[in-house]
């Protein structure tokens, strides 16, 4: 169960702010607020709940929650409407290919690690071949998925609530 690991609110967590102030606190971080991921989440917000769950995961198991705090913050920045079509985005397989986007991003814009640039670049797993190398790494695989599920599932509920009038009791 995770719940123990996201009852916490990020804000109120002093040693992760202190590992990731400098992104949250960028403006590139922040205009990621003007993308939708999944559902009604922004990028901005699903990739600080992917990063603070996978910090979360590893600081309970003593593994590297340094990088997964920040490359969970970076994992997707890629800085582009997904959902645009691709002669607007200009190139396809965004599944595919945002990992690189998102690393070359990082690169540029923050002072990031191998490792860092490691879990950014190898999150989509295993959509993308190449597992990740560390326990960070595979925190930020799991977690965001575990995010990505939980912004689809509240999105689709609300739909049905929205048809049926109440939300199904699955």
């Amino acid at each position: 169960e995770i719940d123990h690991l996201t009852r916490q609110s990020y804000e109120e967590d002093g040693e992760y702010l202190a590992l990731v102030e400098d992104i949250l606190d960028h403006p590139v971080f922040r205009s990621m607020e003007q993308y939708i991921q999944h559902g009604t989440t922004t990028c901005r917000e699903h990739c600080i709940q992917v990063s603070y769950l996978a910090y979360r995961i590893c600081k309970e198991r003593g593994w590297d929650c340094r990088a997964a705090a920040r490359g969970g913050l970076l994992h997707d920045l890629f800085l582009y409407d997904w959902h645009a079509p691709v002669r607007v985005r200009g190139h396809r397989f965004h599944g595919f290919t945002h990992p690189a986007v998102a690393a070359r991003n990082a690169e540029a814009y923050f002072s990031i690690t191998r490792r860092e640039r490691t879990v950014i670049l190898r999150h989509m797993w295993p959509l993308t071949p190449i597992p990740p190398s560390t326990m960070a790494g595979m925190a930020v695989v799991w977690a965001d998925k575990v995010c990505g599920l939980r912004e689809t599932g509240a999105t689709v509920l609300a739909i049905i609530a929205a048809v049926f009038g109440r939300r199904p009791a699955f």
